[in-house]
């Protein structure tokens, strides 16, 4: 079959109509007929060629889909067909490691990416392997869902490792991760303090559900907020000194990375002497993504978004280059 898409036919370069074939459906695949498709930083690194070997051009950028299953290989499960689904970052690995046969598929050396080496979702329609494919709980939009394959994701997962419902938790940035962190820990049942360097964000950050909002650039407020959280979700990917975020994180506790900061970390053990952790998170396994899509749709989970047409591509990357979003762009046929 041929699929019409959006492709960077070169790095740094708007994205143009593309084309591609598709063979026929392997035994586990499916064929996904796309509606919807978040727009991720990780996307704009791509079609820029800022990862160098991890891009391929032409780049069909996109890893939040959301849409129809409309035909199934012969070893998947046909039940599929006709239900609404999505679609993350991984759209496949190895299923027998010791990662993926303990349910934590995204560690495997063999990972598959979906728009890394593949054609992702800016897209009328992809295929890829069903067992990677997630069924939408009725709840939730699949607007509201697409940023959560990706962004909703990434921050829930650590939630679950390091936080409980007597965790008081720090989301280090309000932005596409930051927001959603926000609403998880909340209504998770966790005390919640947000940290920005735009104080503007204050009342955003508490309508997300913080019960706390700290100044980053205000030395005064940090130094109150030393020793003041359990677990701090750093999703900015800022380079910046971290020493006073990890004094904001109490003994025992956690300072668990989710942005990408290009820059070296740098903290002394003087920092993490009491029994502190400094931790990195990417992604989840299948069983997390639809823990997540679950609690999302039972707690009311809702990610900020705006919605374009597939074809304004253009100026919801170039808008994303500006932070122009409050807080996902999504793209919808």
């Amino acid at each position: 079959m041929t699929i019409n898409a959006y492709a960077a036919l070169e790095p740094a370069k708007p994205l143009e109509a593309f084309q591609y074939d598709e063979g026929a459906l392997g035994a586990f695949d499916a064929d996904i007929a796309i509606t919807h498709c978040g727009v991720c930083h990780s996307d704009l690194h791509l079609a820029d060629g800022d990862w160098g070997v991890d891009g391929r051009f032409p780049m069909v950028p996109g890893h939040e889909i959301t849409g129809t299953v409309t035909a199934v290989g012969d070893a998947a499960d046909p039940d599929l067909v006709g239900k609404r689904v999505g679609i993350g970052w991984q759209r496949g690995s190895c299923l027998s490691c010791e990662w993926c046969v303990s349910g934590n598929e995204n560690l495997c050396d063999s990972s598959v990416a979906t728009c890394v080496g593949n054609y992702g979702g800016f897209a009328e329609r992809v295929v890829l392997d069903s067992r990677f494919v997630h069924v939408i709980p009725d709840a939730l939009s699949s607007e509201n869902a697409a940023p959560l394959l990706c962004a909703g994701i990434t921050v829930f997962s650590p939630l679950l490792r390091y936080a409980d419902s007597m965790s008081h938790v720090g989301v280090m940035g309000i932005g596409g991760l930051g927001h959603l962190a926000v609403q998880f820990a909340a209504k998770m049942g966790c005390e919640v303090t947000a940290f920005s360097g735009s104080p503007a964000k204050e009342d955003e950050a508490k309508e997300l559900g913080a019960h706390h909002f700290v100044n980053g650039r205000d030395d005064d407020a940090m130094k109150k907020a030393r020793n003041s959280v359990d677990v701090l979700i750093a999703t900015a990917p800022a380079n910046i000194d971290w020493r006073p975020y990890v004094r904001a994180v109490r003994k025992m506790g956690v300072l668990c990375f989710v942005g990408i900061p290009s820059d070296p970390i740098s903290v002394t053990m003087r920092d993490i002497g009491a029994n502190k952790a400094i931790a990195g998170s990417v992604i989840g396994g299948r069983h997390e993504m639809r823990q997540m899509l679950d609690f999302s749709a039972q707690h009311d989970v809702v990610a900020w978004t705006e919605a374009m047409p597939m074809d304004n591509v253009n100026t919801a990357l170039s808008r994303l280059r500006e932070n122009d979003v409050r807080y996902r762009f999504v793209l919808e046929k």
